[in-house]
């Protein structure tokens, strides 16, 4: 769809009016300023990183996060990448990754869609979901029946729910389509990706979350996230990780977003360290929004 002129800001304000349905948390008195997270290697030993904003913005690699990754990983640190990202499948996300040049193996790749899928599995085989989704979204991998969403208005009354997984190829009409239905005849509707927006060279570009907040604001029917800031993709990521003498404090969500990364992490009663200089936070005064927001993370550093 074409680009968005949304800011940051009303992007920060859209977060604070749907903060209702976003968890509660506890958060620290006060920040620690860091450089990067060379700085905390005494402190934390496993690191859950989110991927846009922190490692890469778009298709670039965000300067020294493939170096501050093999440093981590030389000092025996447990690694791995939590993303809200849903348009691609685990591996396809894995060999991005690996393309971008960081050094991870699949099962360090931990995606909001894995959650999202999971939750299929216990879903009759005879449901039939509508998709929104891309053309190279690898639907055809899902548990159950899937119809890909488009102009089709009939398509949207004919399927048992919804799954969002992807807005790039989202529309104005898409979404009309959508609530209509969905007013017409309320049913399940799950989104893979929770986030508002996603940081990319030429600006913010909006993403599922966006556009299911929009649907529930009109048609009073919930969405069942998949995602951070919510503890299920949380509870997935630490089933990946060795447990064996850490202790949760020891265990950092490292993002660039308040209401998602740093909101979520600390719910889920990790330590948590906000990036500013490179994701939705960039430019803008991250100690003023943690005022007005109450959303404190234990580190802020200006960079991975």
């Amino acid at each position: 769809m074409p680009a968005p002129t949304v800011t940051s800001a009303e992007i920060f304000e859209r977060y604070e009016k749907i903060r209702l349905r976003l968890p509660a948390a506890k958060f620290p008195h006060r920040s620690q300023f860091i450089d990067n997270l060379g700085a905390i290697t005494d402190k934390i030993d496993v690191f859950l990183l989110d991927a846009f904003g922190v490692l890469n913005v778009g298709e670039q690699v965000i300067p020294g996060a493939v170096e501050r990754l093999e440093m981590l990983a030389d000092q025996g640190k447990q690694i791995f990448v939590l993303t809200n990202g849903a348009t691609y499948n685990s591996n396809q996300a894995y060999q991005k990754y690996r393309k971008f040049g960081f050094s991870l193996k699949p099962h360090q790749v931990i995606s909001s869609r894995d959650e999202a899928l999971s939750a299929l599995n216990d879903i009759p085989d005879h449901f039939t979901w509508g998709v929104a989704a891309t053309d190279y979204s690898a639907i055809e991998e899902l548990p159950n029946r899937t119809r890909l969403l488009a102009d089709d208005p009939q398509a949207y009354d004919a399927v048992d729910g919804f799954l969002f997984l992807s807005s790039a190829q989202w529309t104005d009409k898409r979404q009309q389509l959508l609530s209509e239905s969905l007013r017409r005849r309320p049913r399940p509707f799950l989104v893979g990706n929770p986030d508002l927006v996603a940081p990319r060279e030429g600006g913010l570009t909006l993403e599922p979350g966006y556009f299911a907040h929009a649907i529930a604001d009109e048609t009073g029917i919930e969405p069942v996230f998949y995602g951070k800031p919510y503890a299920a993709v949380f509870e997935r990521a630490l089933r990946a990780v060795d447990l064996t003498g850490v202790d949760r404090s020891r265990i950092a969500m490292v993002g660039d977003t308040l209401h998602t990364d740093i909101l979520g992490g600390a719910a889920a009663g990790l330590r948590t360290v906000l990036v500013t200089d490179h994701g939705l936070l960039k430019g803008m005064n991250a100690s003023d929004l943690i005022q007005r927001s109450g959303i404190v993370p234990d580190f802020i550093a200006a960079t991975t």
